[in-house]
Order: C-alpha cells, then sequence, then structure tokens
C-alpha cells in the first residue's frame, strides 16, 4: 500500500505546491507591483476582498465605518480593496461623479441585485446612456407634475388607512405605511397596475421585510454572484424554503415579466392583446421603452421586466426610508413641526395648494433636503471608473479602468459644512444663497450623467406627504429614540442599530383638513 499512497500523494503535494506559489505571486505582485501598490491604505485590504466580506458579511455592514476609519489614518485618497480605491474629499465629488465625462459602473456594486440588463445594472456608460435616454422623458419634472392627481389619490389611501389605524389604538410602524404609499405609487406609474398595499389594513408589512431581505442578500453575496444565478434556477418553493422573505420578489419579478410580454404581444396585434385577463392602461414605463429608439434586443421582455422591477424596487424602498426618518426627527423637534405647520396654514390655509405652490414653500422645502441629507437611504459608496482616460486627484495618477468611491455619508456628515450634522436643522436651508451652496454637496440621488432618475418623483411623493400628513394628524413617538433612525449599518441602504424595533407612532387624533375630510372621513 506504500506505492499507492506515494502516487496518491504526489499530485496533491504537486497541487499544494502550486496552490502555495500562485498565493505567493498574487500576494507580491498586489502589494508590490499592482497600479494601485502605492497608495496608502491598509495592507490586508490591498492583499484580500476577505478583508471586506469580513467586515460586511460577519460584521454586518460595517465596512463603510471601516473606510473612515482608513480615512482618518491615511488621509482623503486610500486603498480599499486589491482593486479599488475610495476618497472622502467633498470637493471632489462632482469631478468623479461627472456629467460630462463618461464614467463606468463598478461589477462589485451592478452585480448585487441580479438585474445586469437594466439601467442601474450597466457597467459600460454607453450601454447605459442608451438605456437611460428614454426614460429620461419619463421620470422629468413636467411629467411628475402631471401625476399630482393620482400622488392625491394615493395620500387618500394613506390617510384612511392611518385613520382606521388610530381606531386600534396601538402603536403604527410608519415605515410599513410609507413604503405602502410610494411602492402603490411608482408601480401605478411604471406598471399601469398597483399592487394595492395600501388597501391592505396592516399596509403589507411584508414588502418591507423583502426589501430588507433583497439588500442584505445582495451586500453579503456581492462578492460571490453566482448565488443570484443560482437562486434564478432553483424552483420557488426551495427559494423561498431558504429565504421566506424572498418570495414576493420573484412573484413581482414574474408579473412584470407577465406584464412585459402582454404589452409586446398586444402592440404586435394591433393593440389587441393575446391574454383576456391583461388589460394594461396606456402611457407606463413599458410603453415609453417600447415605442423609443432603443435597439429591438433592448425591447426583450426580460430585459424589459428588469428594468421595471429595479425601479420599482428603488422608488419605494428609499422615498419611504427618508419620510419615515423625517417622522421621526418632526416629532421629535416639536418646534420645527410647528414652525412647519405655521407655513402652511399661513401659505396654504384652505389646503388647496397644488404640487408647483408646494415646491416654493422656504420652510417645507428645508425640511425636505435636510430629511434628504439626514436619511442616507443608500448609505454604501457608488464606484465609478473613467473607461480609457486616467483621473487625478491633487498629486495623485489613478489608472483606466480603477474603480474609485465616494460615500454620502461622509458628505452629509462633514462638519465643515454641515456644523452639527448629526442634528436635524432645517434652518441651515433657509437662506437662498446658502442653500445654493449646500445642495453642491447634497448627493441623496448621487450625482452626475448616472444619478437616481427618480428624483422628480421622490420630491413630489415626500412634499405632499409632509404637507398632508402632519397637518392631518397628531402624532407621538412610542418607545423610538434617535437611536432608531441613526446610520451604523451599511447594507447598501443605511440602517440603525440592530434589534431596533424602527420609528413607531400613536396616532392621538385627526384633525380633518378640509381637502381630505370630504375624502378619507
Amino acid at each position: 500500500m506504500d506505492w499507492w499512497n506515494a502516487i496518491i500523494a504526489q499530485p496533491i503535494v504537486a497541487l499544494g505546491v502550486i496552490g502555495v506559489t500562485y498565493g505567493v505571486w498574487l500576494a507580491t505582485y498586489r502589494l508590490w507591483f499592482s497600479p494601485l501598490a502605492h497608495f496608502p491604505g491598509p495592507k490586508l485590504a490591498a492583499l484580500t476582498m476577505w478583508y471586506e466580506f469580513y467586515y460586511d458579511s460577519f460584521l454586518e455592514g460595517q465596512y463603510t465605518f471601516r473606510i473612515a476609519e482608513m480615512h482618518r489614518k491615511y488621509g482623503p485618497i486610500v486603498r480599499i480593496s486589491p482593486f479599488e480605491l475610495h476618497i472622502d474629499d467633498p470637493e471632489y465629488y462632482e469631478v468623479l461623479y461627472s456629467r460630462d465625462k463618461p464614467r463606468n459602473k463598478s461589477l462589485h456594486l451592478t452585480g448585487m441585485f441580479g438585474a445586469p440588463a437594466s439601467a442601474f445594472g450597466s457597467v459600460d456608460h454607453r450601454r447605459h446612456r442608451i438605456r437611460r435616454q428614454p426614460m429620461n422623458p419619463f421620470f422629468s419634472q413636467q411629467r411628475i407634475r402631471q401625476l399630482e392627481p393620482m400622488l392625491r389619490r394615493m395620500i387618500d389611501k394613506l390617510c384612511k388607512g392611518m385613520q382606521d389605524w388610530k381606531e386600534r389604538q396601538t402603536p403604527l410602524h410608519v415605515y410599513h405605511a410609507f413604503n405602502a404609499y410610494t411602492t402603490d405609487v411608482v408601480v401605478e406609474y411604471s406598471m399601469g397596475e398597483s399592487f394595492h398595499y395600501l388597501d391592505d389594513p396592516d399596509f403589507t408589512p411584508q414588502w418591507s421585510k423583502t426589501i430588507e431581505a433583497i439588500v442584505q442578500v445582495g451586500v453579503q453575496f456581492k462578492q460571490f454572484r453566482w448565488v443570484f444565478r443560482l437562486f434564478e434556477l432553483l424552483p420557488r418553493w426551495l427559494v423561498v424554503s431558504i429565504n421566506p422573505h424572498i418570495g414576493p420578489v420573484i412573484d413581482q419579478k414574474l408579473e412584470s415579466l407577465r406584464l412585459a410580454k402582454s404589452i409586446i404581444d398586444s402592440q404586435s396585434a394591433g393593440g389587441n392583446p393575446t391574454d383576456d385577463k391583461v388589460s394594461v392602461a396606456k402611457g407606463t414605463l413599458f410603453h415609453a421603452l417600447l415605442d423609443s429608439k432603443l435597439p429591438p434586443e433592448e425591447k426583450a421582455a426580460g430585459r424589459l421586466s428588469q428594468e421595471v422591477f429595479t425601479v420599482i424596487s428603488a422608488g419605494g424602498e428609499t422615498t419611504a426610508k427618508n419620510l419615515t426618518t423625517l417622522t421621526f426627527h418632526l416629532l421629535n423637534n416639536p418646534d420645527k413641526l410647528q414652525r412647519l405647520r405655521e407655513e402652511l396654514n399661513r401659505l396654504d390655509p384652505d389646503g388647496t395648494a397644488s404640487l408647483v405652490e408646494y415646491e416654493a414653500m422656504p420652510y417645507l422645502t428645508s425640511v425636505m433636503l435636510e430629511g434628504l441629507r439626514i436619511t442616507n437611504a443608500v448609505a454604501t459608496r457608488l464606484q465609478r471608473s473613467s473607461p480609457d482616460q486616467v483621473i487625478t486627484y491633487k498629486d495623485w495618477i489613478i489608472p483606466p479602468g480603477t474603480p474609485v468611491g465616494m460615500t454620502s455619508i461622509f458628505m452629509h456628515h462633514n462638519e465643515d459644512i454641515f456644523p452639527n450634522s448629526q442634528s436635524f436643522i432645517p434652518e441651515r436651508w433657509m437662506d437662498p444663497e446658502q442653500r445654493k451652496t449646500l445642495e453642491k454637496y447634497l448627493v441623496a440621488f448621487s450625482k452626475g450623467s448616472r444619478q437616481c432618475i427618480g428624483i422628480p418623483l421622490a420630491r413630489a411623493e415626500i412634499l405632499l406627504a409632509i404637507a398632508t400628513i402632519f397637518r392631518e394628524f397628531e402624532m407621538e413617538l412610542y418607545e423610538t429614540t434617535v437611536d432608531d433612525v441613526r446610520i451604523v449599518r451599511d447594507m447598501f441602504n443605511g440602517l440603525s442599530r440592530k434589534g431596533s424595533q424602527g420609528v413607531r407612532v400613536v396616532i392621538k387624533d385627526c384633525n380633518g383638513h378640509p381637502r381630505q375630510r370630504g375624502t378619507f372621513s
């Protein structure tokens, strides 16, 4: 048997030697010969991606805060992985996130959510431009202002649900209510039909858990993108048995795909859908994409469904989180809430102001801007790279194709720009000149050619919700502190402390403003 063991051992030893040799060569290259070897940062981060995996997976979303420590030690530019740099300098943001110069995304970011055919998932800037162009008019400010009747109808539903909740005399988890509102809005606008989350007396709390599950899985497995492809191949029952919260995602993706196919078939049949069960209103995002000059391969049902679903997922959750955080800070600062109500009562005494008029109200818009600053709904770094030209930061030369990230939390809590940054201070936005200066550093939607497309919709939803909810209802916080909104974890979205019950309120009274009294009372 000794001869047999020797035969077996030889290839094992050979493989071991090859593995060790490769590991030593890779470490040597990354630490001393890589184009990024001269940038400052921890050697372990430069050596292996497992460093980031440890902070984000085992420590649950702590890498962003580790990066902040790196900057304090090494300066404004640091190497945070074998392949990536990070910059903390507010004056550089508009250079990195340029509107005029081409910027690619990083697969490390876009691969998190399994939607490579969407504009969000497009790594190459040219492909992104092709996909983004027909979507721009659909989300323009002019188009969103025309949505005001639908938005007010959704606000009425939200108010009716909150009024009914008052009768329960139990605390309301306001994130569930706001997520139902923002999701129903973006779904009806994009898909031509509603999920009817606002019609559920409980505001469909399962959807909030589903969104949280999506982003957490994305962060934990972003270095193992094959996991997402595997999930897509597995039957629904097996995926749900692994993670029960993922079920609604599968259902909504299938529904989006079904609608895309139906609309394509309807257009092919001259407007007569082949599926009698489907009747989709005109004017959806599907129609905007199909009627555009996109090349034929970009109009496939699978790609369209990815596009629409990423819009729904992003458009609902981030705005709902913003409204939730705003609710806490307004209720936690009665003087701010009183000033808001006084402005609304003065400028809109009859409750008949339009969205355009709300956009001109100084304190209301200041509350919105401060909410966008302090919420940091997307807390993670958003990497960009210059595809074929070097970019420079001070004396540093950054090679083409190198992912470079910046982080909104660092921008919004820069004490030189936003003094007392952890506090909710809408007054900092009241002076027109100062507002113009501060908005340069407000990056809640990122900036440049690849910034969030849904800015006008999000702002409209926020303004209408604030102006209505805080006049209609008297509320008080229930067992909620600032630790329930302060971001201490980066799971793509900014999350508060583990174990937090979120922002809960007790609805004390319904004021019944004239505009809504006849609608939802």
